[in-house]
């Protein structure tokens, strides 16, 4: 080996020799390569690591018929609703779940760091929602239980750096997903897309809008994405917007949270039932108990009915923050 590699790349291959999986060891050589400076002298060591890192995906592919319970991807939904983090290497995806959530995913400032899904919960108003990292998009090598994952999800969240080149990033992040027939929800009426792509709910954040001085950034970047869906500025290093975040989120999700309130009781509003909008008092029921909707006799709505305690019937719809009481 080269003795001139930088301390990057050297404690990059230390990682990639300590990894135990097939994604975390395609990860990692991806991560070891990027950091191998390109002149004469690393020409072959260079040719060797792809040569191998093109073995491991080989390897990987012919393994993608084993069942969905193999897959790391296969993620159990909690909460009140399930995100993707996507996006490019080095944009910060790890560092906004560890901010948003519970989580610690492994956060550096060097691209393919984070090598498998990472899970969290983020809390928004008084509901938990379901935040998942994910290592980063590369062209060369799709994983398609990670595809199969963001197929599934309520929304994803394109992740691209301020700081950097992020009209690139999301162009990039687009084209590859387009390959996997996955689109964002604002080209559902585009005719170039076949009527059986998958259509998500999606919102772009700016990450590394750190303070004030990079608002005029931001500003041009709406400009020049003027067509394209949501924009959220936020850092993940400062905190900024954060709570913009969590509350863009929760309303493009399309939720609402539903209190109960037992009869003669007062209502818990730690414990809202999460329902999406347009829910009735039928499905409120539903979430409460099976029992409730078969011998459901009469409901009292605080919130959305014409006056306070107002008895309404099962097809009522409910609004988000309303008190139900049911009776049977």
């Amino acid at each position: 080996m080269p003795t001139n590699l930088p301390p990057e790349a050297v404690k990059a291959e230390e990682r990639y020799r300590e990894a135990q999986t097939s994604a975390e060891r395609i990860a990692r050589l991806e991560e070891f390569i990027s950091l191998i400076p390109k002149h004469k002298g690393t020409d072959r060591l260079r040719a060797d690591l792809r040569r191998k890192l093109s073995q491991l995906k080989a390897a990987a592919q012919s393994g993608k018929g084993a069942s969905r319970q193999a897959s790391v991807y296969n993620i159990d939904r909690e909460g009140a609703g399930q995100v993707v983090l996507v996006g490019p290497p080095n944009v910060g995806k790890s560092a906004l779940v560890n901010a948003l959530t519970n989580a610690a995913p492994e956060s550096a400032p060097f691209p393919f760091t984070t090598w498998g899904p990472t899970p969290g919960m983020m809390r928004a108003h008084d509901v938990q929602i379901q935040l998942i990292d994910t290592p980063p998009l590369n062209k060369e090598y799709v994983d398609p239980h990670m595809m199969d994952l963001v197929r599934r999800v309520d929304l994803l969240l394109l992740i691209v750096d301020l700081q950097g080149f992020p009209i690139e990033e999301l162009e990039e992040t687009l084209a590859l997903l387009e390959t996997q027939r996955i689109a964002p929800d604002w080209l559902r009426e585009n005719s170039d897309f076949p009527h059986h792509a998958f259509f998500k709910p999606c919102l772009i954040i700016a990450n590394k809008n750190d303070d004030e001085s990079s608002d005029e950034d931001f500003a041009v970047l709406c400009e020049l994405l003027e067509d394209v869906g949501p924009l959220i500025p936020v850092s993940a290093a400062t905190g900024r917007n954060l709570d913009q975040l969590r509350q863009a989120v929760f309303d493009k999700l399309k939720i609402m949270r539903v209190y109960a309130k037992p009869p003669g009781k007062e209502p818990d509003f730690s414990a809202p039932f999460v329902l999406k909008q347009g829910g009735t008092v039928e499905e409120f029921a539903a979430k409460v108990h099976n029992d409730f909707v078969e011998n459901l006799k009469t409901a009292r709505v605080w919130g959305s009915a014409a006056h306070d305690g107002l008895m309404v019937g099962r097809d009522h719809v409910l609004q988000d923050g309303d008190v139900v009481e049911l009776r049977t």
